[in-house]
């Protein structure tokens, strides 16, 4: 979908300002909403590419004031809510309902150490063969879902040149909406900035964007 999410190229914004020795968190309530999200997620009501939509819908005017934690914790408190694992109510008082059954957690503390380790490899096997091979020069579809799609904006309709092909994996374009994983083959393509940016570019930058079959037509 077409967002505030999805502002590469944009003007207006702001420098990237890299903050040196950076710590993983910044507040302790950090640590907490990465904690809340892989136990909630542990639930096995939704996927990754669910999670990443879900921040997406976030209003703009919210996702742009909203740090980053923040924005994975009003996700994981809507995924929540929809999937009926908390209500309104139990939202608002901060206390399960009265009389609701005490629930066994899927993700226990002696687990969460072998189930990082595990992560959530998507790569998947397929009958096809690729389409594009290294080397070879590829457009990126101009498309504009109202869903989610890992094709950015700032790619669609320009020409790139086969990096790297990874092997099948999930299409998170479906998986995202629960239409199942229809994996895939994934490449890395490289743009040329001149090529997304226009002759003010440096001729000597280039941007690589990890893409998928349904991504991308010959050249």
């Amino acid at each position: 979908m077409n967002g505030v999410h999805d502002m590469g190229g944009m003007h207006g914004l702001g420098p990237i300002e890299a903050e040196p020795n950076e710590p993983v968190f910044h507040a302790p309530w950090e640590a907490s909403v990465l904690a809340l999200t892989l136990a909630m997620g542990a639930w096995g009501k939704w996927n990754i590419d669910a999670s990443r939509h879900q921040r997406e819908l976030i209003h703009g005017p919210d996702y742009l004031r909203m740090s980053y934690y923040e924005k994975w914790l009003e996700a994981v408190i809507r995924q929540s809510l929809a999937a009926g694992l908390i209500t309104e109510q139990e939202l608002a008082s901060g206390r399960p309902a009265p009389g609701t059954a005490k629930a066994d957690p899927p993700l226990k503390a002696e687990r969460v150490p072998p189930t990082l380790g595990r992560g959530g490899p998507s790569a998947r096997p397929v009958q096809t063969a690729p389409k594009f091979k290294p080397g070879e020069r590829v457009r990126a579809r101009n498309i504009h879902p109202t869903g989610h799609t890992r094709l950015p904006r700032y790619a669609r309709g320009h020409v790139g040149v086969v990096e790297r092909y990874h092997g099948a994996h999930v299409f998170p374009d479906s998986n995202a909406h629960f239409k199942g994983e229809r994996p895939q083959h994934l490449y890395t393509v490289r743009f040329a900035a001149r090529e997304l940016w226009g002759d003010q570019a440096s001729p000597h930058d280039s941007v690589c964007v990890d893409l998928w079959d349904d991504h991308l037509d010959p050249a």
